[in-house]
């Protein structure tokens, strides 16, 4: 699933549906702030963090995104946000 939505994160209208998707606003805003700094679209922005977070999390923090994955009603917008929470923290 959430190959799926990365694979179609080719605008800013998609990113902003997939983080909107969340259900989190503030992520929302924090991730254009991120998109900004970095000086890349959204949709790049998106894509970057969560490939960063699959490669940099830590072994517990994987363990810790299986649990959260098991409890989601949608799947694909818990790894998104979880990996965006991840990604600001750091």
């Amino acid at each position: 699933m959430l190959g799926d939505i990365l694979a179609k994160l080719t605008d800013e209208t998609t990113a902003v549906e997939a983080i909107l998707g969340t259900g989190d606003l503030a992520l929302l805003a924090a991730v254009r702030d991120r998109a900004s700094s970095e000086d890349v679209g959204l949709a790049a922005c998106v894509t970057q963090t969560v490939q960063r977070y699959t490669a940099q999390a830590s072994d517990e923090e994987w363990v810790t995104l299986m649990g959260m994955l098991n409890r989601a009603q949608d799947p694909a917008a818990a790894c998104l946000k979880r990996a965006f929470e991840y990604a600001l923290r750091g």
